[in-house]
C-alpha cells in the first residue's frame, strides 16, 4: 500500500464523552440552591417540632420517608415524560438533588440511631431503623407508580392537544 493509500483511508474520529454534569458550573449551581432550600425547611421542621432523645425521631422519620415519596414521583414523572436534557435535568437536579438531597438526611437518621442505641433505647433504635428504611423503600416505590401514572396522564394530554 503506497503512502498516498495511507492518506485517503481516514481513521474516524473518536467523539469526545461528554463533561460530567458535576464538572458543570451551572448544574453545581443548581443543586446548591436546591439543597439551600432543601436545608433551610429541614432544619425549620426538626427545630420546630424535635424530640428528646431517646424518643422516636418522629421529624426525621416523617421527612425521609415523605422525602423518599416526593423523589420517587419526581423521578418517575420527569423520566417517563421525556429525555434527561433540557428543563427536565435542570428540574431534576435543583428538586430532586438539591431540594429533596438537603430535605432527606441520613446523616441525622444514622446519629439518632446511634443516640437511642447509647440512651439504652436499643429496641426503639433496631425499630426506627428498620421501619425507616423499609418504610422508605416503599414510599419510593410508591412514589415511582404515582409518578408513572401521572407521565402517562400528562403524555396523553400532550398528545391530545397536538
Amino acid at each position: 500500500m503506497s503512502s498516498t493509500d495511507n492518506r485517503q483511508r481516514r481513521i474516524p474520529a473518536v467523539a469526545a464523552a461528554p463533561r460530567p454534569l458535576f464538572t458543570k458550573p451551572s448544574y453545581l449551581l443548581l443543586v446548591l440552591a436546591g439543597g439551600a432550600i432543601g436545608t433551610t425547611v429541614r432544619y425549620g421542621l426538626e427545630s420546630r417540632f424535635g424530640v428528646p432523645v431517646g424518643q422516636w425521631p418522629w421529624v426525621t422519620f416523617g421527612i425521609n420517608v415523605a422525602g423518599s415519596f416526593l423523589l420517587g414521583v419526581l423521578l418517575a414523572t420527569l423520566a417517563g415524560t421525556g429525555a434527561d436534557q433540557g428543563w427536565r435535568r435542570r428540574v431534576r437536579l435543583t428538586v430532586g438533588t438539591g431540594v429533596m438531597g438537603g430535605f432527606t438526611t441520613y446523616s441525622t437518621f444514622i446519629l439518632e440511631v446511634d443516640q437511642l442505641a447509647h440512651a439504652g433505647s436499643t429496641a426503639t433504635a433496631t425499630a426506627y431503623a428498620v421501619t425507616s428504611v423499609v418504610l422508605g423503600i416503599a414510599a419510593a416505590l410508591a412514589g415511582v407508580l404515582l409518578g408513572r401514572r401521572a407521565a402517562r396522564m400528562l403524555t396523553a394530554r400532550v398528545e391530545a392537544a397536538s
